[in-house]
């Protein structure tokens, strides 16, 4: 079996063995304890040794020294100057220099003699299962990923295109995201796809193409190569062929149409092609928006939302509520927008559930969008506030609300059955914007949010190969929205028991680390007006994630320390950062509450330094969970709600619950199958 597969059946908690007869069974099973803190509960019979190897690749073995290899102790002995001297001469002798060859390490620091290995850790349960059974699991997750319409992040893409390509027979027949049938189309020049494609999907495809293959985010100018030509030309054959012509949808990108039929000197292959080209190359502009626009513009809501749905689908009606509300003169007019709002997509209802619970009319608004799974945010400015047109009364807003939930009520009902929560559920956020996540253990739902236990600090990692330099902050957001910088630039004065840092490494391929050790006890008394704290991982060289091996993670440690620095069997949570990028949010942590909160974010920012960003948007994240979350979603989702996992049909919890054989368990780290339930 392929290491993409291992590695993903491994974050969900499984081993697969091959061979019927292994050898090292009970070797294996103590190692893996010793190394990883991993408990076989099942399947111990079939251990083999590479199964270390794999959890070794996943949860990190033979890292990288920190700078400084007494961290956190050594660190907090050292003087302010003995830190800044010590950093001075490494930036001297790497930037200076410009000698990367090998990590560097601190001069002051004196001899290291660490405690053994003595915290307490609790086991982490797996279970070693046969090929046959991962191939179900893998075609089960592939299915789930397939039908839902929300993009998909790089790593959940990779494990799709791969077992789709692989050996093992998986048969494509439905692909409900655009963006994922596009990325499939593309690596795979297999125009079947273009099957789960519609006409006015093509500048999609030539989009993505043209940043994919040419480095280029417009496509106002094309130059693409011969092949890239015939490939856009085999596709728009086949969707003309088969009949998805939706032209009037066409008309919203006209400009891009007539530059594009230009450029890969296209030829009609039927009359419909020939309609549409002479559509694109026309004065006449048909489409929804503008029929949209101009009932607007006659003053009436009515015949606008009609023209609205009839042509896009009501989910675009509630996409466009902001727009129509500002619109309303009368309260008939509200009236009529509210009536609007009805669809039977629960994705766009979340959502939009989420953005009015938090939408204030007086505050500058945040525009958060994903390019190319990376998140682009833009902060209105003052001039923006004082020209926007699009403002609802703050007594609409709970009105606006409670339609939503009614609506998304009403669309879930009855879809699974009798279902058990288990109460922890309302920590775990819905899977709404995967794409910009990273894949590995540990990932959950942006928004998560997981209890700090006691005695415990968190020691947050980064560790790389490939790249002379990337950086670990802290940004800790106070009360009144000001933020402030935990990083290499900052910390030689500032190292504290509240927060410590390992010092900032370059290295060159041999790779690197950092770490931030934060006791939020500590860190509450020393900064009382900080609320939350941002982890971020960023390129000081001048490249991105997606060239070099960066791993990112936490560790849950005691706060007297022992063993190493990186200790495998206390990490929670370990992902490969690949975005092509060079920005990462990874996690935060709310203060107050004393709880962990999945970020997960891939920006596209070119930022160098951690500082240079605000990170206002992030709060949104935070407050997710208290809007809706998995038990809210799941008791929607029910036909009724019982009180012991023995009388469910479906099962939402993550501890090992007693049931009868077949009922299904969701998980909170199974974002496929609650990604697949929104749909």
């Amino acid at each position: 079996m392929d290491q993409v597969f291992k590695d993903y059946l491994f974050t969900r908690g499984y081993f697969v063995y091959e061979e019927e007869e292994t050898k090292y069974q009970a070797e294996t099973v103590v190692s893996l304890a010793q190394l990883f803190g991993i408990e076989i509960v099942s399947g111990y019979e079939h251990a083999e040794p590479d199964m270390i190897r794999v959890a070794s690749r996943n949860l990190g073995r033979n890292v990288p020294r920190p700078f400084y290899e007494g961290f956190p102790g050594s660190v907090l002995e050292m003087s302010r100057d003995q830190l800044f001297l010590d950093q001075l001469i490494h930036y001297t002798v790497t930037y200076g220099w410009g000698w990367f060859n090998e990590p560097g390490h601190s001069i002051f620091e004196g001899e290291i003699k660490r405690k053994i290995f003595g915290e307490l850790v609790i086991p982490k349960p797996y279970k070693i299962i046969p090929e046959k059974e991962a191939e179900q699991f893998l075609a089960d997750s592939v299915d789930s990923f397939m039908c839902s319409s929300r993009p998909l992040s790089d790593s959940q893409y990779r494990l799709v295109h791969d077992y789709i390509e692989s050996d093992y027979g998986y048969e494509v027949t439905q692909c409900a995201c655009k963006d994922t049938v596009i990325r499939l189309l593309l690596d795979t020049r297999k125009t079947r796809f273009a099957s789960f494609l519609t006409l006015s999907d093509v500048i999609r495809l030539v989009e993505q193409l043209n940043h994919d293959k040419y480095g280029s985010y417009k496509i106002n100018k094309l130059n693409l190569k011969n092949q890239d030509r015939k490939l856009i030309i085999k596709v728009m054959d086949h969707i003309f062929e088969n009949g998805r012509c939706d032209i009037i949808n066409c008309f919203e990108k006209k400009r891009q149409w007539a530059g594009l039929l230009h450029h890969i000197h296209y030829r009609p292959v039927n009359e419909k092609a020939e309609e549409f080209v002479a559509a694109m190359r026309g004065r006449e502009n048909r489409s929804v928006y503008a029929r949209f626009e101009a009932a607007l513009k006659a003053g009436d809501i009515r015949k606008a939302i009609e023209e609205l749905e009839a042509g896009k689908g009501s989910a675009a009606v509630l996409r466009n509520l902001n727009y129509l509300f500002s619109r309303c003169e009368t309260e008939e007019d509200v009236s009529t927008v509210l009536n609007a709002i009805h669809t039977k997509n629960k994705i766009v209802l979340i959502q939009l559930l989420l953005q009015y619970n938090a939408y204030r009319s007086a505050e500058a608004r945040f525009f958060k969008f994903t390019k190319f799974n990376k998140l682009r945010v833009h902060k209105e400015t003052p001039e923006e506030m004082e020209k926007r047109k699009s403002v609802i009364p703050a007594e609409l807003i709970p009105v606006i609300c409670e339609r939503l939930q009614e609506n998304l009520r009403e669309v879930c009902k009855g879809t699974l059955g009798k279902v058990y929560i288990d109460a922890d559920m309302k920590r775990t956020a819905l899977p709404l914007q995967e794409n910009t996540t990273m894949g590995g253990v540990g990932v959950l739902p942006k928004g998560t949010r997981l209890p700090m236990p006691e005695g415990k600090k968190i020691r947050a990692f980064t560790y790389w190969e490939k790249v002379d330099d990337i950086d670990l902050s802290v940004l800790a957001i106070s009360r009144d929205g000001s933020q402030e910088e935990f990083s290499w630039r900052s910390m030689a004065s500032r190292q504290s028991e509240a927060i410590v840092y390992s010092g900032d490494q370059t290295a060159g391929y041999d790779g690197g680390s950092e770490y931030f050790d934060v006791d939020l006890e500590e860190f509450r008394e020393l900064y009382p007006d900080a609320e939350y704290l941002v982890f971020c991982d960023n390129v000081y060289s001048y490249s991105r994630f997606s060239k070099c091996f960066c791993t990112a993670g936490y560790m849950l440690r005691d706060k007297i320390d022992s063993g190493e620095v990186f200790e495998p069997k206390t990490v929670s949570s370990s992902f490969r950062v690949t975005c092509d990028s060079r920005f990462a949010y990874l996690f935060g942590v709310d203060l107050d509450k004393k709880e962990f909160v999945w970020l997960n974010v891939s920006r596209d920012s070119g930022a160098a330094v951690a500082g240079q960003t605000r990170m206002d948007f992030l709060l949104d994240y935070m407050h997710v969970t208290e809007v809706i979350n998995l038990y809210d979603f799941a008791q929607m989702l029910a036909t009724e709600v019982v009180s012991s996992p023995e009388e469910a049909d479906v099962i939402f919890s993550d501890k090992e619950e007693t049931a009868p054989e077949g009922t299904e368990q969701i998980r909170s780290g199974d974002i496929e199958k609650v990604m697949a339930l929104m749909n």
